[in-house]
């Protein structure tokens, strides 16, 4: 027993986050470059590099998760209700100005 649970219930959490991580990611991946294009997001992108906690929460699918849906609500709040555009979400992510 894990932290209160059998290794059979820990590891399905696990393969659940994983799947439910490449879902979103997939989506918003798919929700950009429909707004943004495929082409104009690949000439517009940077060399930006990840944060490092980024890459560490590949090994923890559920804060991947938490990441993806934070960028979503900065994309939201931030970008879209101040009357920004997808484009510049995308440079905001992909840019180090």
């Amino acid at each position: 027993m894990i932290a209160g649970m059998f290794e059979q219930d820990l590891v399905a959490y696990l393969l659940f986050g994983i799947v439910l991580n490449f879902v979103f990611s997939i989506l918003f991946g798919i929700y950009l470059s429909k707004n943004i294009g495929m082409n104009e997001m690949i000439d517009s992108k940077g060399e930006k590099a990840q944060s490092p906690f980024v890459a560490f929460s590949l090994f923890l699918p559920y804060i991947k998760m938490v990441i993806t849906l934070y960028r979503v609500a900065i994309l939201q709040f931030y970008f879209l209700n101040q009357g920004k555009t997808h484009k510049e979400f995308w440079i905001y992510l992909t840019h180090e100005d």
